[in-house]
């Protein structure tokens, strides 16, 4: 079995933590086995019942600081199939796979199924912890709306070097100079990326488990069709909002997100930056652009301070929304079952309330 991971931006704990509540004694069912939130609620909603579920990255957790236990290992090397995501937050899962007998487990990795758009710095962003590794390989765009275009692959003159996790690809240009350039990993925040990976999920799942197939089937067209009016609820939010910007003050996992809308954003920092605390010129930026656009929010991200997002309020009048990315959920929402539709349901009415 051949894993293909990508880099990109990971979460603590132990698996039995976030795992189905159906007992793992004498169960026959599969067992799946996922790194992030995102993936164990498609999987929950195709599979139901049919297979055991874990999730490795427990919730109410950052998920880029993630170092896998014994437990967690054990866990993995007993799965029928592992969904990960791919990214230097999942950096790990390559170290994993190499070490365990993967010969009757299948694994996915959600960034090999969809077109990757590259970690992109706006106008205000503060980039000076933008990569993990301290390349200070952050792409610059200096237009006053930021280009949603994605990275032009055919350079035909350029000798293409890409490493081993694939998101991190670097092009030696004509002067022997290397070019790193990094991608988003939160393909996720995009629900016509969501209709994508639970398509790859759902064949995968037949596979593991041919005589549920005709349940899979159904379940996932079920979802399908859910996801599809929520694609459909944002695309008519965005048309009939009054602009088409948006101000986070945090970091801004929704790269895909605002790709699929036509939204221009501005944000303290970009989705993979390891930075907390935006300094006092980058704020000053973020009120100047909230009164300029008579913005009405300004958003925050879960499991994270909105101390900034409060200090922008105080002086433009601004709401303090939350704008989920879905990457992780307290441990009181993981219990009680959260979802995917009902978070990004939450975010519609937000952005609705941020375009006015």
């Amino acid at each position: 079995m051949c894993c293909i991971l990508l880099s990109g931006c990971g979460i603590s704990g132990t698996v039995g933590q976030n795992s189905s509540k159906v007992s793992d004694e004498k169960d026959t069912r599969p067992l799946v086995v996922t790194t992030i939130f995102p993936y164990y609620d498609f999987v929950r909603q195709i599979a139901g019942d049919r297979v055991r579920l874990k999730m490795v990255v427990p919730a109410g957790m950052d998920s880029h600081s993630f170092e896998p236990t014994p437990a967690d290992m054990i866990t993995m090397q007993q799965a029928d199939l592992m969904v990960c995501n791919g990214g230097e937050m999942e950096q790990w899962v390559e170290k994993v796979v190499a070490s365990l007998d993967t010969e009757n487990m299948k694994v996915l990795t959600m960034m090999d199924y969809v077109d990757v758009l590259e970690e992109e710095i706006v106008e205000g962003m503060e980039d000076n912890e933008h990569s993990h590794d301290d390349h200070g390989h952050a792409h610059e765009n200096e237009e006053e709306d930021h280009d949603h275009s994605e990275m032009d692959h055919s350079r035909p003159d350029d000798e293409i070097k890409t490493h081993e996790n694939l998101s991190q690809i670097t092009f030696d240009d004509h002067d022997g100079h290397e070019m790193d350039i990094e991608y988003d990993e939160h393909i996720w925040t995009s629900p016509a990326n969501a209709m994508k990976l639970v398509e790859v999920i759902t064949e995968t799942l037949k596979e593991v488990s041919p005589e549920n197939a005709s349940y899979f089937e159904e379940n996932k067209n079920s979802y399908e069709t859910e996801l599809k009016s929520l694609d459909d609820e944002f695309k008519d939010i965005v048309a009939n909002g009054r602009h088409r910007m948006i101000v986070v003050a945090d970091k801004f996992p929704f790269r895909y997100f605002a790709q699929e809308y036509g939204l221009s954003y501005r944000a303290a920092f970009s989705g993979c930056s390891t930075d907390t605390e935006p300094s006092a010129k980058t704020i000053a930026y973020l009120i100047d652009r909230i009164k300029e656009n008579q913005i009405q929010a300004v958003f925050y991200l879960e499991l994270s301070s909105h101390r900034t997002a409060d200090i922008i309020s105080e002086e433009t009048g601004a709401k303090p929304l939350l704008l989920h990315s879905c990457h992780n959920v307290t441990r009181r929402q993981f219990d009680e079952g959260v979802t995917y539709l009902q978070l990004m349901k939450q975010n519609a009415k937000n952005l609705q309330e941020a375009l006015l």
